[in-house]
């Protein structure tokens, strides 16, 4: 006679709900990060112009835990005065590379836009293989320089999500003509960190549309895998 062994059911796979906001004359993403049925969330870059930011999150009923910022360009962090003020005592996270970024002019390049901008000191310096958790959820910090040196994607491995900044765009890559930029490191970045994701991964850049990693791998006309 055989029985059944007790077995013990697995969870389901929480993907995060991820609503993205086009900010400022660079058409800039920016997103609001949860998980479904909870309030908690991250809000990832801020852009010039962010009340419509601002407004999903208060729409939304939900709370901030902290503003990430990808990477610390302008067109990321021109709006992050204004987001803190909205949500007061919101921490700030940045790679340890770009500290000095979000309070320069020179260094996120908005002295070179001919609109100087700023963003508030940071609470936390990022470094690649950090956790952070989200409601519960484990999210990896994946250091992904080129663009800029403190360049960042941030990786759910259970869902295969990731938020990859400037780093690499549906069908293009990341500018890598700033200062600060380097070519060989941003492909780098992208042949062994990204790249080295699985294929079903979804990507969320920091300008136009979303994407997969074996979309890109396969057709990405600037670093093909």
């Amino acid at each position: 006679m055989t029985t059944r062994g007790h077995q013990t059911p697995t969870n389901p796979v929480q993907v995060p709900a991820i609503s993205g906001v086009v900010l400022g004359p660079f058409q800039t993403n920016c997103y609001v990060v949860r998980f479904p049925e909870r309030p908690e969330c991250w809000i990832v870059d801020a852009g010039y112009e962010p009340g419509e930011l601002i407004d999903v999150v208060n729409q939304g009923g939900l709370k901030p835990a902290a503003l990430i910022l990808t990477h610390a360009h302008c067109d990321h962090i021109a709006g992050a005065f204004e987001v803190a003020a909205a949500f007061p005592g919101l921490p700030v996270w940045i790679h340890e590379a770009e500290r000095e970024w979000l309070t320069n002019p020179i260094l996120n390049l908005s002295a070179m836009a001919g609109v100087p901008a700023t963003g508030p000191e940071p609470s936390r310096l990022l470094r690649n293989g950090d956790e952070l958790t989200l409601s519960g959820e484990t999210w990896r910090v994946l250091h992904t320089p080129g663009h800029s040196p403190g360049g960042i994607t941030l990786w759910h491995e259970p869902s295969a999500t990731a938020l990859v900044g400037d780093t690499l765009f549906a069908g293009s890559v990341g500018r890598s003509d700033f200062p600060g930029s380097d070519p060989r490191t941003l492909e780098r970045s992208i042949r062994d960190k990204l790249y080295a994701l699985p294929n079903q991964t979804r990507i969320y850049p920091g300008h136009g549309p979303s994407s997969t990693i074996g979309r890109e791998r396969a057709t990405n006309p600037f670093v093909k895998g």
